[in-house]
């Protein structure tokens, strides 16, 4: 049974990744199903008159409203026409069936058309009207049903809006990576062809003509052997450094890439970085991947809506402050902060947080840099590098 809840890939659910917010809505809305038995006891109706069909209607309206989330979502609107027809079968032997009415227009929205969507509140309006006049029941009741659906339904059609933007950030991301991933792929392919190749070709060209000597002129061929020796270590050497470059972590792209992590989860970042800043390689690449950990920490945990980095200079020392607005109450040594403690310790620095319960996370990192990193006397002054939500430099 529990596969029939199981979301299909195209539901709604599936194509939302089967977000908490709305499973815990569509359950938590389903209590409105209790008046279904409240109401008619309030009024001492026979038992018999509506507690089997009550009983009955039940199961068929709450498959047809799970569907709704689960099923096919181009089938939506046959899933809110049985849970209608549910509603007003059930309206003539249980005078509050109309609560059906009003939950099967508020899930109306997640049709894929809000044409439809509107037009099935107005065609519930007109039967709740009708049934209304009919039972003799207050005809105000059509106008719960027409606001219901429209109140929240809106709300509904908000929140499919807002999570289709998230779908399409995440997707142009993933192209982003991708197509970085790949460039920099056809980059380090062309950097190894002309690093290796004509190396390689040297070293087999000498081997070849050594192997020709070894026996005829034995002294050419050591020679040529010590000639290859030292090309294939000259090789070595350019391999080495070449991939040390492709390690190294570089402040600059890593602000950047915060930036498209956090605006990603809905954070607004700003990151600050001092123009003309030229770091000892080690350095760079230990406060770039205490950046990385920092910013990862509040993507994941710190629930927070608004971020910044900062880097500047002081008193020969590189600071670093990482704040947010997030829940606060960062463990001294959990989420990663005991690795970057050590990466700091490991240049002689320090790492001091302030992470109140509620109140964000501030993260100071001081590095001794003075005789080692050079910035503009201007540019460490004045001049900064901005990475703000929209991405631009300033």
């Amino acid at each position: 049974m529990m596969r029939w809840f199981a979301p299909r890939p195209d539901s709604l659910l599936g194509q939302l990744r089967s977000p908490l917010y709305m499973r815990w809505q569509a359950g938590l809305s389903l209590f409105a199903l209790v008046a279904l038995f409240q109401g008619p006891a309030s009024l001492h109706r026979e038992l018999g008159t509506w507690l089997a069909p009550t009983l009955l209607a039940l199961p068929v309206f709450v498959y047809l409203y799970s569907r709704v989330y689960v099923g096919p979502r181009r089938r939506v609107d046959w899933y809110v026409a049985g849970m209608v027809a549910t509603g007003l079968a059930l309206w003539a032997c249980n005078p509050f069936g109309f609560i059906l009415l009003i939950l099967a227009s508020v899930v109306a929205a997640f049709s894929p058309s809000w044409r439809r969507w509107l037009a099935s509140v107005a065609v519930m309006g007109a039967l709740t009207l009708a049934m209304a006049w009919a039972f003799g029941d207050p005809l105000s009741t059509a106008l719960w049903v027409v606001m219901s659906g429209l109140f929240g339904g809106f709300s509904n059609v908000a929140y499919m809006h807002s999570a289709r933007k998230d779908a399409e950030l995440r997707l142009s991301q993933t192209e982003v990576r991708r197509l970085a991933t790949l460039a920099e792929r056809e980059r380090i392919g062309r950097d190894l062809h002309d690093l290796l190749g004509h190396t390689l070709s040297l070293v087999a060209l000498k081997s070849e003509l050594a192997k020709r000597l070894a026996l005829a002129e034995p002294a050419r061929a050591q020679r040529e052997m010590a000639e290859v020796e030292r090309v294939a270590r000259h090789a070595l050497a350019e391999v080495r450094a070449a991939v040390t470059g492709m390690r190294r972590s570089d402040l600059g792209a890593e602000l950047t890439s915060a930036r498209l992590m956090l605006e990603a989860s809905g954070v607004a970042f700003e990151g600050r970085l001092p123009d003309g800043l030229a770091l000892p390689e080690n350095i760079e690449a230990s406060v770039a991947l205490v950046l990385r950990e920092a910013v990862t920490n509040i993507h994941r945990h710190a629930r927070a809506t608004q971020a910044s980095a900062g880097v500047f200079f002081e008193d020969g020392m590189l600071q670093m402050h990482i704040s947010d607005n997030g829940r606060g109450g960062l463990a001294a040594h959990g989420n990663g902060v005991s690795g970057m403690r050590e990466r700091v310790r490991a240049l002689g620095g320090t790492l001091a947080i302030d992470s109140p319960p509620r109140h964000g996370t501030r993260l100071s990192i001081r590095v001794p840099v003075a005789a080692q990193a050079s910035v503009s006397a201007e540019s460490a002054a004045t001049g900064t590098v901005v990475v703000s939500a929209t991405g631009s430099a300033a």
